[in-house]
């Protein structure tokens, strides 16, 4: 038996004239419409609609007699019903592409059809949910706690999740005030409660007091003193370390955020600081206006002296009588006070041979030397205030240096891999490019061994930031020279180079490897800088960019040997040193072969020194090894100079 289409565009039955048909069938109204009914007794097809359950030939007996008072058949034939439904059309042929509409002309079919599934979609899912009960594998409940929330329903065909937030994140909406954490560089308590913090997925505004310095005043208003961490919630003060996880253990301090921190964050709260302004204020260097009258004044021009052609320089005698003609003053102290300009360098013999004698000789200012154009540190112009002390600078530098390193997202928590592009868009990174103007006429001499040392790994590690930043990782050989050669500060008024700083200074003035030559020549005035004896420590303390190089640190002035020393055992411990004792073999970093000489002339004797830094299955490896007095293979490895990106 056939089924029976419904044709949608005939005319609904009016309410008057429907009937009840009992078990299923099709009634005639007095319009002649047919009125399909439900068969009531066929429960597990009760959604699937037949007609004319009754047989045929209970149907053909009574067909032409059973009619009803209005003159309309009682029951129709499906033969005869079949007549006055509408026929099925055949499918519209496909339309060739170039037949097809354009999009301006399709776009409303397209904009309807879309409203007509999003309405019908919202009306499944809301009628579902107006169907679900506890209880049905349909709805799942988490806890009671949470007033009946539905975490997941499903829909046929659809599935549908519902995540519930998190206590933190529940309390997190309720916040509207800011939490304030003040910390210090290089500090293990703040650097727990920035891990706090972070585990309680909370957010926060940390001030370091070393980077911004005048919020180190404001925190010693508020509290009486500079020490750190100390967190206010708005603006109240609710203390240290200790006290923030006394309120998380005794789950007081959900009900503290909500009762401090639920209102918007008053005018009273810490000021957060500015971006862009820096906090020190420069004072100008006391011999700055004879400087500048100098620099106007003074014959300047290339001359020939000692058969070589010096450019934009002045004579000795001739700066002497334009001091002594500005300040009125006799011939001493016009002397005196081209000796302090030296002194500061503020201007240099052109060959280095003195600061400033009375004689004969030729000098010239600081912004006119040959090298100061490039000079990653210099501007258009040289710095002119007052030199900040030594050992100011030192600690500066570690500072802010360290507070690079600790920021969450810049370097990573093995060290092993920075994040240059978020350093370079950083306050701290715009703070020590501002620094490094200061270390234009900075007097090295200041320094103590300690200090001068942890100085220069901090500057050497700072400046391979910059380096990458600016130019780029070296790729090749041509790229090493650029940049381990020619990106150069000018520092104490001379030039250095990473290439300058690691062999000339750290290592004593020893040939970088495949060199031919000293980085220092006899009378540099840079010798003075040289140690009295290399620490072959240093080559693991610096940071080159590269993924086979130590990973990235910074070192303090007073700790900066056992610094060096943990330095060492950690590089060895992941990957500086590998030993199969079956084959007698030690595998070295590569960094080992270039600088062998300073750890030692033999090959035992390097060995001997590399024990002293190991620890574990390695030195019993290789103190065996050397005991027994049979000959050891040394292999270098493969240097790896992509960046540690």
């Amino acid at each position: 038996m056939n089924p029976i289409e419904i044709n949608p565009e005939q005319e609904k039955v009016h309410d008057a004239d429907q009937k009840i048909i009992p078990n299923g069938g099709v009634r005639a109204d007095q319009d002649g419409d047919v009125e399909v009914g439900k068969n009531s007794e066929n429960k597990e097809d009760s959604d699937s609609i037949e007609v004319n359950k009754t047989p045929d030939s209970d149907v053909a007996k009574g067909a032409d007699h059973q009619i009803n008072c209005n003159g309309h058949n009682k029951y129709i034939p499906t033969s005869k019903a079949q007549v006055h439904l509408p026929k099925p059309e055949p499918p519209k042929p496909k339309m060739e592409r170039s037949q097809s509409l354009s999009i301006v002309e399709s776009m409303p079919s397209i904009g309807k059809y879309i409203r007509d599934r999003s309405s019908s979609f919202s009306a499944a899912i809301m009628n579902r949910l107006s169907s679900l009960k506890e209880g049905s594998g349909d709805f799942v409940l988490k806890n009671d706690s949470l007033n009946f929330e539905v975490t997941e329903f499903k829909i046929p065909g659809v599935k549908v999740i519902v995540k519930l937030k998190s206590e933190e994140e529940r309390l997190e909406d309720q916040i509207r005030g800011r939490i304030t954490l003040f910390t210090k560089s290089n500090c293990e308590h703040s650097i727990a409660a920035r891990q706090f913090f972070k585990e309680k997925g909370l957010r926060y505004v940390e001030i370091n007091i070393d980077v911004f310095t005048k919020s180190g005043d404001e925190l010693m208003e508020r509290t009486g003193s500079c020490e750190v961490p100390q967190i206010f919630f708005n603006d109240s003060l609710i203390g240290g370390l200790a006290t923030l996880k006394s309120l998380s253990e005794s789950g007081e301090l959900h009900e503290k955020m909500k009762e401090l921190l639920g209102p918007n964050c008053p005018e009273e709260a810490p000021k957060v600081p500015v971006y862009g302004i820096n906090d020190e204020e420069d004072k100008e260097d006391e011999l700055v206006g004879v400087v500048r009258f100098l620099r106007q004044s003074l014959p300047i021009q290339d001359r020939l002296i000692k058969m070589k052609m010096v450019k934009s320089c002045f004579s000795g005698p001739d700066m002497v009588e334009a001091i002594i003609n500005h300040l009125d003053c006799g011939r001493r102290k016009g002397i005196a006070t081209a000796k302090m300009m030296a002194q500061k360098h503020f201007m240099h013999h052109v060959f280095g041979e003195n600061d400033f004698e009375n004689g004969n000789h030729y000098y010239r200012f600081l912004e006119h030397e040959p090298f100061i154009m490039g000079c990653f540190n210099f501007r258009s112009s040289t710095n002119d205030n007052e030199p900040k002390p030594a050992s100011f600078m030192a600690d500066r530098l570690s500072k802010l240096m360290f507070s690079i390193v600790e920021m969450d997202g810049y370097v990573s928590d093995d060290r092993l891999h920075v994040d240059y592009f978020r350093i370079s868009k950083s306050e701290e990174f715009r703070r020590y490019i501002n620094l490094t103007r200061d270390l234009q006429r900075i007097n090295l001499q200041l320094f103590t061994p300690n200090e001068r040392l942890a100085f220069f790994l901090n500057l050497y590690n700072a400046m391979v930031i910059h380096a990458v930043i600016s130019i780029g990782h070296p790729e090749g050989i041509l790229d090493n020279k650029a940049f381990f050669f020619d990106f150069q500060y000018v520092i104490g008024g001379y030039p250095h180079s990473l290439s300058i700083i690691e062999n000339g200074i750290l290592r004593n003035n020893r040939k970088a490897p495949y060199s031919l030559t000293k980085p220092f020549s006899k009378g540099d005035r840079r010798l003075h800088l040289v140690p009295m004896k290399v620490n072959p420590l240093i080559h693991f303390g610096l940071c080159k960019g590269t993924r086979s190089s130590p990973k990235l640190r910074f070192f303090t002035a007073h700790n900066v040997e056992d610094e060096l020393i943990s330095a060492a055992k950690d590089y060895f411990q992941s990957e500086g040193i590998k030993i199969d004792g079956e084959l007698r073999t030690v595998y070295f970093t590569r960094i080992i072969k270039w600088f062998s000489q300073d750890f030692g002339v033999q090959e035992k004797e390097i060995l001997e020194w590399v024990l002293n830094y190991l620890e574990g299955r390695n030195a019993k490896l290789l103190k065996t090894m050397l005991g027994d007095g049979d000959p050891i293979t040394i292999v270098y490895q493969d240097y790896d100079w992509s960046g540690n990106l």
